[in-house]
């Protein structure tokens, strides 16, 4: 009953998969239905309501992507800020 029981990495690769397909779907499912929701509310033409529609399932494929990309590779870098050189400020001659 002690057993350490240990996931094996293969079995841990096939649960990260399967959480990003489930992700995936609902994500884009939930997006295209807000975005078809919002193009009935505020758009006439046809046109623009399957554009938000379109706009509503690119944002949760990519929001899912993030989310996957997280998830497989660890939380990201963080941006470091640009150094600055500690030359000195250039003057325009009028002192």
């Amino acid at each position: 009953m002690g057993e350490n029981k240990e996931i094996s990495p293969q079995l841990d690769l096939n649960a990260k998969w399967d959480a990003c397909l489930d992700l995936g779907v609902r994500r884009f499912v939930y997006s295209s239905l807000a975005g078809a929701f919002s193009g009935l509310l505020l758009f006439r033409s046809p046109v623009t309501r399957w554009a938000s529609v379109a706009f509503g399932a690119g944002v949760g494929i990519g929001s899912a992507y993030t989310e996957c990309s997280y998830k497989f590779d660890g939380s990201p870098a963080k941006l470091a800020t640009p150094k600055t050189a500690d030359a000195p400020a250039l003057s325009d001659g009028q002192d």
